[in-house]
């Protein structure tokens, strides 16, 4: 006899599965610019060099350059394990939102199909599934013992 899945667990896996995806992409970037390309080479090499000359103000230029490897890591780290799911989320879409911002700054038909595009598809998906459907997480589990709690 067949077993059929829930829509409650096709969803699990699905936010399982998105959520390893894009934590794996933003940690592995993260994990590279933090220590193997260091966050002054980041910000001098990605921003110093490329936006000196624009409108940003250099202390700016410095803060997101070095800012951002971190930020990359541990929302990366966050989604891996499914903790602070929902704002891990939304400060990697705003990191997503600068980063696209920058890239147009340089480059007004910048391509972004190959580095943003796959990040915020994932990313708006797991903002639109509910939480509740991420049930293999710690998230997911402080929310089961809350509710064993509760009863």
């Amino acid at each position: 006899m067949e077993r059929s899945w829930s829509h409650t667990s096709q969803a699990a896996w699905a936010s399982l599965f998105a959520r390893g995806i894009l934590g794996l992409l933003f940690f592995m970037t993260g994990w590279f610019k933090v220590f193997t390309l260091g966050p002054v080479g980041h910000a001098q090499q990605f921003f110093i060099q490329d936006y000196a000359d624009s409108w940003i103000p250099l202390w700016l230029l410095w803060s997101l350059g070095v800012g951002i490897p971190f930020v990359e890591l541990a929302g990366g780290a966050l989604l891996l394990v499914g903790f602070q799911v929902r704002r891990a989320l939304v400060l990697l879409g705003l990191l997503l939102l600068t980063v696209t911002y920058g890239h147009l700054l340089l480059q007004p038909f910048f391509d972004i199909t190959v580095h943003i595009l796959p990040r915020a598809i994932l990313l708006l998906f797991l903002l639109l599934i509910p939480a509740e459907s991420d049930r293999w997480s710690i998230d997911g589990l402080i929310r089961e013992k809350s509710s064993t709690l509760a009863q």
